[in-house]
């Protein structure tokens, strides 16, 4: 694969991981005028939902998918796609996983090989906008799909990789520190989790899984419009199970309609029928449909707030935080308060490593 080049890494959160180590760490006993969200499921929805809308696709929008349960997935609908965020543990071909799954490429199919390192998430996104005709994918995402249908995977993933529009989303996400941090130095012994992001989509009456670092296309059966998320849930499952009982980061995203949308579709259907039940006096009906209409109106509010959370949410993480961190420091070191948080932060580091490492020593007890 090739270096990360000028792809930053945004499946990361440098402002809930400024404020994690300052808090937990108790680097700080109390700082009344920092109000940030440390929501961390809002983190990739947010992101997500902000970065498709920065491709100028229309009527779409993130969000997570606590439980697999029927009625959880009701509500969401309709669904695209889902994205699957995992714990990745080597190897560059998660389609052995499925070794009587079809791996043949699909001309109905697009599938791009992820060629450059940081992408996997961007790359997950595309893998469903440009899978779903029904979705609105603006001019300038719709010429590229056009353009490079008859490439090959790994052409797709290098114009995916070149393409100076959706380089430039996935960079408008980047933080804005003064410093680099090479995100690929291997060097410590100590080595970071590295986490993967996957796409499960239905295509032509197919359901597939699509991993940019697989050899192509896995297709993992037939399904329709209506089952394929009743066809999916195993498989997510099964993937689930095969780490320990201790792994409990994963993050399951649905690519869905736009609320909003949804809900003022449902409004006009609403109205239709109490034009119908005033003309036959159908007063009880009225009432009730007058209720339904007013939460609708209520979920329009919310949604107009969340989306409003998530613009503020991510200017935060594209704000140089170096200015604060530093007038922290300068502010304790006057108070002679910050040798004390130093080493306190250095003993919670060293008991934070000696647990990762008898957890890893556990995990890898447990495969044994």
């Amino acid at each position: 694969m090739s270096d990360a080049g000028q792809w930053c890494l945004i499946e990361s959160d440098p402002v809930r991981n400024l404020v994690t180590y300052l808090f937990e760490a108790k680097f700080l006993v109390k700082l009344k005028s920092l109000t940030i969200d440390l929501n961390y499921s809002s983190f990739y929805k947010g992101v997500f939902t902000e970065l498709i809308r920065a491709f100028n696709v229309q009527g779409t929008q993130v969000e997570e998918v606590w439980s697999l349960d029927d009625q959880t997935l009701e509500e969401l609908k309709p669904v695209y796609g889902l994205i699957f965020l995992f714990k990745w543990q080597g190897g560059n071909d998660s389609s052995r996983l499925h070794p009587e799954a079809d791996l043949s490429v699909d001309e109905n199919v697009y599938f791009a090989k992820q060629v450059i390192n940081n992408a996997c998430a961007t790359q997950a996104i595309l893998s469903i906008l440009l899978n779903c005709p029904t979705i609105d994918l603006g001019a300038e995402l719709d010429n590229f799909k056009d353009f490079t249908r008859l490439f090959d995977p790994y052409d797709k993933g290098l114009a995916i990789t070149n393409s100076e529009l959706i380089r430039g989303v996935h960079n408008s996400f980047a933080r804005s520190d003064p410093f680099f941090l090479d995100q690929t130095d291997q060097s410590s012994s100590e080595k970071e989790d590295i986490f993967h992001f996957i796409s499960y989509v239905p295509v032509q009456g197919a359901l597939y899984e699509l991993d940019g670092l697989s050899n192509g296309p896995v297709n993992l059966g037939p399904c329709t419009g209506d089952n394929w998320l009743e066809k999916v849930r195993p498989v997510i499952q099964e993937r689930m199970s095969r780490y320990t009982s201790a792994e409990i980061r994963f993050n399951l995203l649905a690519l869905i309609k736009n609320r909003e949308d949804v809900y003022r579709t449902r409004i006009g259907e609403i109205d239709e029928r109490m034009r119908h039940a005033s003309n036959t006096n159908n007063s009880s009906e009225l009432m009730q449909l007058s209720e339904e209409r007013d939460q609708l109106l209520q979920r329009i509010e919310m949604e107009k707030v969340k989306f409003k959370r998530y613009e503020r949410e991510n200017s935060l993480r594209k704000h140089n935080f170096i200015q604060f961190i530093y007038n922290i420091i300068r502010i304790l070191a006057e108070r002679g308060e910050l040798q004390a948080r130093i080493e306190y932060a250095r003993k919670e580091m060293s008991k934070r490593i000696k647990d990762r490492a008898e957890k890893k020593k556990g995990e890898s007890g447990s495969k044994n």
